[in-house]
């Protein structure tokens, strides 16, 4: 009866730990927002030589399933951390997996010069999974820089 009781207690010890270890794969929306007002900060340094730096995939604006993407009021592509082939195309018509036209609503921000959330689903780089998505833009130079955090 008590290797049956050790046996459990490892096997809720191990189960909690995966628990824990996913969560901690996962930025928080807290991270996402930081992330976008540290993208800004570099971007008032460096201008446009910042893009490079958040398209770098061992940068310090990857980490985990956060990254920086950046857009003008157009829906033009000017920088993307998990996709650098979007670089120069236009999302303006992109929609999520649901049929939202996000990029619309990211626009507006940079349009209306507001920072915000933005939600939609969207492919994770790291589960590879369709999942909600909440994209924080902050926006400089008529620029957004959005990044977003998955929640599953």
């Amino acid at each position: 009866m008590i290797q049956l009781n050790r046996r459990h207690m490892v096997l809720t010890a191990l189960l909690a730990m995966s628990l824990t270890a996913n969560a901690a794969d996962r930025a928080t929306k807290e991270e996402a927002k930081e992330m976008a007002r540290k993208a800004v900060v570099l971007f008032k340094e460096k201008g446009k030589d910042a893009f490079a730096v958040f398209n770098d995939k061992q940068g310090p604006f990857i980490d985990r399933d956060l990254y920086v993407y950046v857009l003008d009021a157009s829906g033009n592509v000017l920088a993307h951390g998990a996709n650098e082939r979007l670089v120069g195309k236009s999302l303006a018509q992109l929609k999520d997996a649901d049929g939202k036209a996000f990029v619309q609503e990211l626009m507006g921000h940079v349009t209306a010069n507001k920072p915000g959330w933005v939600d939609y689903r969207w492919v994770n780089p790291v589960s590879k999974e369709i999942e909600a998505k909440t994209s924080y833009i902050e926006v400089q130079g008529g620029y957004g820089f959005a990044v977003g955090a998955y929640s599953k």
